[in-house]
């Protein structure tokens, strides 16, 4: 006898009745449960692996790259990881209830504004199977519902995480999970208008946009990073090399790996030589601007596409430019407003990409690998926003709640 699978309304409908006992859950019940799936996945650890390592049989044969077999994969190391970071999200302070404001008014009543959950969260993102219990772990924490939908290449890896959180829930049907249907279901996940109150694609532009086509729910874009590292006129030229080394291989998969390298043209000369070979010798592929080929001719020409793509592989676009301010301009022309840094020992040069880059993070001497959400004290996040509103940066707990007024009177009658 079949067993009927769930439709993408019933699984939203589950998490919208969940949503509202988890909204007044007590911080107890909510971290116990966070523990109860951190255990879990410890002990369900080799289930876990023969899941992914199916995943990641199909990955090959379908001709995944080395960055997204990469993203997919999961050891013990890993699972253990995810379990650390579960444990880490139960031990933070809960952000439900906490008062980010508070007045008395003339006329006597008090004027609290409160942090309060978002509702029923959707989180839409491929590969990373990671994603699926740090998503589920910062909603639960957070008061919200979860309804996940992974991409087709982590389809057993995600149905046993998911099955962990689902079970360990603190209220049944807070964590619901949605498979297979291709594009007409993720057009009917984006647009449960009634029942889920945001979604949130985490992954490359392609997703972005065929979000964007159909999506009637609210949505908070962590999608791509084209992350830039500019090396100054007065930057210590030995740091800049090890930033941008470890910018841009410690993990080139991932969105907040370096993808272009920008150089101040009075250190290009110095700096460049030794960069390159540095990075050469760690296998990757370099593609430059006319300046950069003349330093090292085994540089391949860099075309208009190299400074608007996100590699997400061992290759980096290198270019030379006159000042902080074209850098600047570089960047904003280019990059993805994700994580951009400057390499510098001058504090108006500092100050100034600070001030002029568009970005969600901005670094001085340091590497743009730090832009996540347990690098940040978050425990996790479920992505890095990337606009404006109403979160942006790593999505932690406190992005995954609106505000209520909560106003106190004694009889207080208007006239």
């Amino acid at each position: 006898m079949a067993i009927a699978t769930p439709s993408v309304t019933d699984v939203c409908r589950a998490a919208k009745a969940a949503s509202r006992r988890l909204a007044a859950l007590p911080t107890a019940e909510k971290d116990a449960a966070l523990l109860a799936i951190a255990d879990a996945l410890v002990a369900r650890t080799p289930e876990i692996l023969e899941a992914n390592a199916r995943d990641l049989e199909a990955g090959r044969e379908a001709g995944l790259s080395d960055a997204l077999l990469d993203r997919l994969l999961l050891d013990e190391a890993r699972v253990a990881a995810i379990a650390q970071q579960v444990r880490d999200i139960a031990a933070l302070p809960d952000p439900v209830g906490e008062v980010i404001d508070g007045f008395r008014l003339p006329n006597g009543l008090d004027v609290a504004k409160t942090r309060t959950p978002l509702g029923v969260v959707a989180v839409v993102y491929e590969a990373r199977p990671n994603v699926t219990i740090d998503a589920a772990a910062l909603c639960l924490k957070s008061g919200n519902a979860i309804v996940l939908r992974g991409s087709s290449s982590a389809t057993h890896s995600n149905a046993v995480l998911a099955s962990i959180a689902a079970d360990n829930a603190p209220v049944p049907g807070s964590v619901g999970l949605v498979a297979g249907g291709g594009r007409e279901e993720l057009k009917d996940l984006a647009t449960q208008d009634d029942l889920v109150d945001l979604i949130i694609p985490r992954g490359g532009e392609g997703l972005k946009r065929a979000l964007t086509e159909v999506a009637t729910v609210p949505m908070i874009f962590a999608a791509s990073g084209n992350c830039h590292v500019y090396v100054d006129a007065d930057a210590d030229l030995a740091m800049a090399r090890d930033i941008i080394i470890n910018a841009k291989t410690q993990r080139p998969g991932v969105c907040n790996a370096a993808e272009t390298l920008l150089v101040h043209e009075d250190v290009a000369d110095a700096f460049l030589p030794d960069a390159l070979r540095a990075l050469r010798n760690a296998g990757v592929e370099l593609r430059g601007d006319e300046r950069v080929r003349r330093l090292d001719d085994a540089v391949l020409a860099a075309g208009d596409e190299d400074w608007d793509t996100e590699f997400l592989a061992l290759t980096l676009a290198v270019g030379v430019v006159g000042s902080v301010e074209e850098a600047i301009d570089h960047v904003n022309r280019h990059g993805s407003g994700h994580s951009e840094a400057i390499v510098t020992g001058r504090y108006a040069s500092a100050r100034a990409f600070e001030l002029g880059v568009d970005a969600a993070c901005v670094y001085v001497n340091a590497s743009t690998r730090f832009t996540d959400g347990g690098e940040f004290g978050f425990g996790a996040e479920i992505g890095n926003s990337t606009q404006k509103l109403h979160a942006r940066g790593p999505i932690g707990l406190r992005e995954l709640c609106s505000f209520k007024y909560v106003v106190r009177g004694d009889g207080h009658v208007r006239s």
